[in-house]
């Protein structure tokens, strides 16, 4: 089922949470909504709910609009991220409770409810768990149970806000994996809230960047990360150095960082592009040369397999890069340079 988000704003007081959002989805996709705190990723998914309403722009859904429909009329399945399960009912009552609340010409037998509530239990690997309650289960088994009753009543569109944002890590990486599978399956198209980058690649098929109520780029995850649209995504994404440059004769210079100049046609950058920008250099597209002139300090070195994370001292500023692994020890004097960058204009 198609998403499209056409003009949608909305103001909450003096404040604007979405300022003219423009978003469409096809059939079937996994689309992330990520970016920091207040950049309106969260007001959008309850638009789209129907759990709140724009002051500006329109809704569809399969090509419906949906200004006038009710959101328990709208067949969205709604995930959220403390799962919002009902404490004094059981593991099977949660998710039976969608069905039963129905108007009565369109509820089922409660024998044809029990059995889509056991089929649902079962496909989320949760069938012996059913006379629980949400006390009586672990975080992962609650969200498992949160998403079961979503797809109860069988939606048209899934929208899922920070779902795993509560759970630990080891937790959430099975989960994401058992999700994205969980998706392929059932084709449903899927909107889902995130803040965490590695979770937006690894399940979306296309990722939306949020900043401050606008969308900056939707794309998919390897050109948001390798085709950043501006600055901010730039900045945003892959863990990135943000430093001032200048561009000059074919040469980006990074004074006063006494870091060795960047030929341009090593850059990702707009053509035209001269004088004052913002280059962005990823943790691992810095290099550190042996035998050289040191123009930088090792801060802290910590491993994480065949490579290293480290945090690298210049003239008062801090780089975080990712070196091979055994590497240099704190306090050691090095040859930092760069092997690429991405430049924008300066703000």
């Amino acid at each position: 089922m198609s998403v499209t988000v056409q003009g949608v704003s909305r103001r909450f007081g003096p404040a604007q949470a979405l300022k003219g959002i423009n978003l469409s989805t096809r059939n079937g996709e996994f689309v992330a909504l990520l970016g920091p705190s207040g950049s309106g990723k969260t007001t959008l998914l309850r638009i789209l709910a129907g759990l709140d309403y724009p002051d500006e722009g329109s809704v569809q859904i399969g090509g419906r609009e949906m200004a006038q429909v009710p959101a328990r009329s709208r067949r969205i399945g709604f995930v959220f991220q403390h799962y919002a399960l009902f404490r004094h009912m059981s593991v099977f009552e949660n998710v039976a409770f969608g069905l039963r609340v129905r108007p009565r010409r369109e509820r089922q037998s409660e024998d044809e409810i029990g059995r889509r509530v056991r089929r649902l239990l079962e496909r989320m690997g949760i069938a012996e768990l059913e006379k629980r309650r949400p006390e009586q289960i672990s975080g992962g088994q609650r969200q498992r149970v949160a998403l079961a009753r979503a797809l109860a009543i069988e939606p048209r569109v899934l929208l899922l806000d920070e779902p795993f944002g509560a759970l630990d890590a080891a937790v959430r990486h099975g989960l994401r994996r058992w999700l994205r599978d969980l998706h392929t399956e059932l084709g449903l198209t899927s909107l889902f809230v995130t803040h965490d980058q590695q979770e937006a690649m690894e399940l979306a098929d296309r990722v939306a960047v949020m900043e401050a109520g606008r969308i900056a780029q939707f794309d998919t995850p390897d050109a948001v990360l390798d085709q950043p649209a501006d600055a901010f995504v730039a900045g945003f994404l892959g863990q990135a150095a943000r430093l001032p440059a200048t561009l000059r004769n074919g040469m980006l210079e990074f004074a006063p960082l006494p870091l060795p100049p960047l030929p341009s046609t090593v850059l990702t950058c707009a053509p035209h592009l001269a004088g004052p920008v913002l280059a962005f250099v990823r943790a691992h597209e810095w290099e550190v040369v042996e035998q050289a002139q040191p123009n930088a300090v090792i801060r802290s070195c910590r491993p994480d397999g065949s490579r290293a994370h480290a945090e690298i001292g210049m003239d008062g500023a801090v780089i975080e890069a990712e070196l091979p692994f055994p590497g240099l020890r704190p306090g050691t004097a090095c040859h930092l340079r760069a092997r690429t960058a991405r430049v924008f204009p300066a703000a």
